[in-house]
C-alpha cells in the first residue's frame, strides 16, 4: 500500500516532468493562454456581460454559471486555506502565488469542470463538448506552467464536477 509521503513524492515527480514553464516555445505559449483563460475574472467578465446584455437562455445560463463559480470558488477557498499546501515552487504566476498562495484543491480546474459539464447539461452539445474539452487543457495547463501539482487538479475537477452534477439535478 502506498503510503501519503510516497503518494505526495510520485504527484510531485510527475508533475515536475508535465512543466513547460522555464521552456520557451509554441507548448509554452498555448498553456500560458490556457492557464489563463479559466481566470475567475474573466468569466465573471464575459458571463456579467451576457447577463446584462443576453436575453432568454443565454441570460439565464450566464447567472447560472455565475452563481455556481460563486458557490464553488467558496469551497475551494475554504479548502485551501484549511489544507494550506504550498505551490510548487516557481516563477511564473506571480500573481497567483502572491494572491493565493496554495494550491490544494486548484480553483481553476473546478471551475473550468464546473462549466464544461453545466454546458454539457444545459446549453448546446456543441459548446459543452468543447468546453470540457477546455476545462481538461485548462487543468493541464496549471501543472505545465508550476502552479498546481496533478493532485490539485484532479481534487479541483472532482469538485467542479460533483457541483456541477448537483446544479444539474436543481434545475
Amino acid at each position: 500500500m502506498l503510503s501519503l509521503r510516497r503518494i505526495t513524492t510520485l504527484d510531485a515527480a510527475l508533475s515536475a516532468r508535465m512543466r513547460v514553464a522555464e521552456k520557451p516555445g509554441a507548448l509554452r505559449s498555448l498553456a500560458v493562454l490556457l492557464a489563463h483563460s479559466g481566470d475567475s475574472w474573466f468569466w465573471f467578465l464575459g458571463l456579467g456581460l451576457l447577463a446584462a446584455f443576453g436575453r432568454g437562455f443565454w441570460r439565464w445560463w450566464a447567472v447560472l454559471l455565475f452563481v455556481a463559480i460563486l458557490g464553488t470558488a467558496l469551497l475551494v477557498m475554504t479548502l485551501k486555506f484549511s489544507v494550506r499546501r504550498s505551490r510548487p515552487q516557481g516563477e511564473w504566476g506571480q500573481i497567483y502565488r502572491r494572491t493565493d498562495p496554495h494550491s490544494f484543491p486548484s480553483g481553476h480546474a473546478a471551475r473550468a469542470a464546473l462549466i464544461g459539464i453545466l454546458t454539457l447539461g444545459t446549453g448546446p452539445a456543441w459548446a459543452g463538448a468543447l468546453l470540457c474539452l477546455w476545462a481538461v487543457l485548462v487543468a493541464l495547463a496549471r501543472v505545465s506552467m508550476g502552479v498546481h501539482y496533478l493532485s490539485d487538479i484532479l481534487a479541483g475537477a472532482t469538485i467542479g464536477s460533483l457541483i456541477a452534477l448537483l446544479v444539474l439535478r436543481m434545475v
